[in-house]
């Protein structure tokens, strides 16, 4: 045979295969189920379907004309807040009013390699996620208390892949990809000048690349959210290493620790202000068909593991995960222990920012007490899910309640694309709710007309059970035991 026929046979061959594997892609695992199905505090969960390819369902961004805007719930009005900026991602409000953004991108050379990372760059170019990272903090100001920046600054350029944004006690932390820096600033100023103090040194890039910060009501310790490496852990152990997790630094000392783990790639973080406890957005894993795992919304104590990567939902295991990477031993016991979130968003929908509804907020009674969600939106799921903002109201006692509520839709257009995709959200000085577009390069600024602005809800008081003296919980009563109390000593 020559080897000009060989290479023909060769050339047929694995175009054919590319075919194929194409034709899978585009045609996917589509689902029959309503995502409301998979929200919620119970949500359900279907059996397992294993991807060897992901299922694809990209949506290309098409942008918004002149006059156009997403669609807002009822009561509530969307106009533009600023435009023109280079995928703004997180935001934060500074005491004075001022609005930071962070213009920002995955690192360079950000992919996993080979066949996988080829498709993951095609993926990427086709939604308009693949341009260079600007590298830099924005900083919008309202000046004239119209609803809309008339004036913007260049805060902080030169950054690297910048994701996380804190302030507290006249200093303002930024998380790069690859560290965390604290600089000392006042809000006020509209340039960072100062040197930075490295805080810690964070496992750069990776699937997961975006670091995410929450500063304590106390203005004490700094918390620092850090996505894994990888779907299910295929990279193996050594790449997760401090990651998929969430660190807690002191910020006098310096110190810092292990605050909570299992938690594939943790975005918005948050105080809920009815009890005090931090609660934060997880996008889970994916290729375990469309209507699996549920991305989550959850209370995060210290010491939680949520069971990512051999656990999903509570004990669900994860079979894929001995198979990919036999050297992943799941730890000792953590079955015993795992921690089931408290809230299913729906599977593929990419949470990313939250806010909680923390008084003051000029959104109408209905938004007074709950928490606020940019679902980012699917990728790969088909119907698409996501691409919204969405309130999840809790009850008086901190919980969360019912389905997701609409707030912010309209981003896809019904015709396969998409206008831009919700990235963040956080609430300005008025009371206004401002949602970043970042494939858009909008911000938008969401108010109920005319609402006042609402009160904070009410703290939760508990009171402490009393110490229980006879341990009766054995029915045979040879087996009881009594203490008896505590007698005074006479010296």
């Amino acid at each position: 045979m020559s080897f000009l026929r060989k290479s023909l046979i060769a050339l047929g061959a694995t175009a054919l295969i590319g075919g194929g594997v194409y034709a899978y892609i585009a045609h996917g695992n589509p689902s029959d189920l309503p995502i409301e199905q998979m929200e919620g505090r119970h949500p359900k969960l279907v059996d397992p379907q294993p991807e060897t390819f992901p299922s694809v369902s990209l949506m290309e961004t098409v942008g918004w004309a002149a006059g156009e805007a997403p669609k807002a719930a009822q009561g509530l009005t969307v106009t533009r807040f600023a435009e023109g900026l280079k995928h703004p991602r997180t935001m934060l409000t500074l005491p004075n009013g001022d609005i930071l953004v962070a213009e920002t991108g995955a690192p360079p050379g950000n992919d996993p390699g080979g066949v996988t990372g080829f498709f993951q760059r095609i993926f990427l170019g086709f939604v308009g996620a693949d341009e260079p990272s600007a590298n830099r903090i924005a900083l919008l100001r309202d000046s004239k208390g119209t609803g809309a920046a008339d004036q913007r600054f260049v805060l902080k350029d030169g950054l690297s892949s910048p994701s996380g944004l804190a302030y507290a006690n006249g200093k303002l932390y930024i998380a790069n990809h690859d560290a965390v820096l604290a600089f000392d600033f006042q809000p006020g100023q509209t340039s960072l000048t100062a040197q930075p103090k490295k805080l810690l040194d964070l496992q750069p890039a990776g699937n997961h690349w975006m670091r995410n910060l929450l500063v304590s009501p106390d203005g004490k310790k700094l918390y620092v959210a850090v996505g894994s490496a990888s779907n299910i852990g295929e990279r193996g152990p050594e790449a997760e290493q401090g990651r998929a997790l969430i660190y807690e630094i002191d910020l006098a000392s310096g110190s810092r620790r292990q605050y909570a783990a299992g938690m594939r790639n943790t975005n918005g973080m948050g105080w809920n202000p009815s009890t005090g406890e931090l609660w934060a957005v997880v996008n889970e894993r994916d290729q375990l068909g469309p209507d699996l795992v549920p991305d989550y919304l959850t209370n995060v104590p210290v010491g939680a593991h949520y069971g990512w990567p051999w656990f999903y939902w509570g004990k669900n295991e994860d079979l894929r995960v001995y198979d990919k990477t036999p050297q992943y031993q799941v730890p000792e016991f953590l079955i015993d222990y795992v921690r089931k979130p408290e809230y299913a968003l729906g599977p593929h929908v990419a949470p990313l920012g939250l806010a909680f509804a923390n008084g003051g907020g000029r959104l109408g009674g209905s938004y007074a007490n709950g928490v606020f969600i940019a679902r980012h939106g699917s990728w790969n799921r088909k119907p698409a899910v996501g691409y919204d903002v969405v309130f999840v109201r809790f009850d008086e006692h901190g919980n969360p309640q019912g389905l997701p509520q609409p707030v912010l839709t309209g981003f896809l257009t019904g015709k396969g694309d998409t206008h831009g995709r919700p990235t963040w959200v956080g609430f300005a000085g008025d009371g206004a709710l401002l949602v970043s577009d970042d494939t858009a390069g909008i911000i938008w600024r969401v108010i109920a007309p005319g609402a006042a602005p609402a009160p904070a809800p009410k703290a939760v008081e508990t009171t402490h059970m009393p110490p229980q003296r006879d341990l009766t919980s054995d029915p045979e009563l040879q087996y009881r035991i009594k203490f008896k109390q505590d007698q005074v000593v006479k010296q």
